[in-house]
């Protein structure tokens, strides 16, 4: 199961790298030649388009096989097994899964509204006690 972004978000990266990856031959129409700006213009235009397309293919968060993963295009993957978590904090809006040697922080802003739905089903179903938990059972 994948836990979406939010629309908004991923068209972010996509406008953003359209504009940067456009800015970066206008930026060649001056007078003054070829400059390392003009590179970094079109760096920074294919790292957003790139980001865009991950973030598409792979969402915000997989839950599979009893283990959460946050995704991340820099490499840092966090994962956390749904059994090892000891406690859900709430603050602010987003959760913190804890368990013994591992803490995921979940922005809730970056989710989708149906797929918070249903991550929030799925950690209310967590066996955790009542202090543990920011939900009512």
């Amino acid at each position: 199961m994948k836990i979406k972004f939010k629309k908004k978000r991923l068209y972010a990266n996509l406008v953003l790298g359209i504009i940067w990856v456009i800015i970066a031959p206008l930026s060649l129409l001056r007078d003054e030649g070829l400059n390392w700006s003009d590179y970094i213009y079109f760096g920074i235009g294919v790292f957003y388009l790139a980001h865009y397309v991950y973030d598409l293919k792979h969402q915000y968060l997989e839950i599979e096989d009893g283990v959460i993963k946050k995704n991340s295009l820099y490499g840092f993957r966090k994962k956390i097994n749904l059994k090892d978590i000891d406690r859900v904090e709430k603050f602010a809006g987003d959760y913190t899964l804890k368990s013994n040697d591992t803490k995921l922080k979940i922005n809730t802003s970056f989710i989708e509204s149906q797929s918070l739905t249903s991550l929030v089903k799925i950690l209310s179903e967590l066996n955790l006690p009542t202090e543990k938990t920011p939900f009512i059972k």
